[in-house]
């Protein structure tokens, strides 16, 4: 598995941290920033993760901002991507298994790091349960295909 993660300014912190987990896991991945401690626009740091999911350069991406909401709503709007903003263990679970998300996005200023580590370890190695769950996926795929 290959994962691209990023952040803004608001979630560097947690960034570093799911890093080193996916170091500690065996997981290939790309940074692609931010590097700065000033003020940052997430979808330039969003939309470049969520293309490289589109294109399947890589498998997934992981964003992080201050609360999640604003890397979620711009990767979303890449066609391909079914991110998911979470905030709990349970969720990071069932947003794989019944939805085959391929984008993580988590808050930093609404969990903490060890949170933060074991929803990214959940999502990252929970699969996609398919069955009657694969005929909604590919009901967001066809309509995708459709009208985007």
């Amino acid at each position: 598995m290959k994962v691209a993660i990023a952040s803004d300014h608001g979630g560097m912190n947690i960034r570093q941290e799911i890093k080193k987990l996916m170091e500690e896991m065996g997981i290939e991945y790309i940074d692609l920033g931010c590097e700065c401690e000033g003020s940052v626009d997430y979808p330039d740091y969003a939309v470049p993760v969520a293309e490289k999911v589109a294109s399947g350069e890589v498998d997934r991406g992981i964003l992080i901002c201050g609360t999640g909401i604003g890397m979620s709503i711009a990767a979303n709007k890449v066609k391909g991507v079914r991110c998911a903003l979470v905030h709990d263990l349970y969720s990071a679970r069932m947003t794989r298994e019944h939805n085959d998300s391929n984008v993580l996005a988590m808050g930093e200023r609404v969990i903490g790091p060890g949170l933060a580590r074991e929803i990214a370890k959940v999502w990252l190695t929970t699969e996609f349960a398919g069955g009657r769950h694969a005929n909604r996926v590919n009901k967001i795929e066809k309509y995708e295909q459709e009208r985007l």
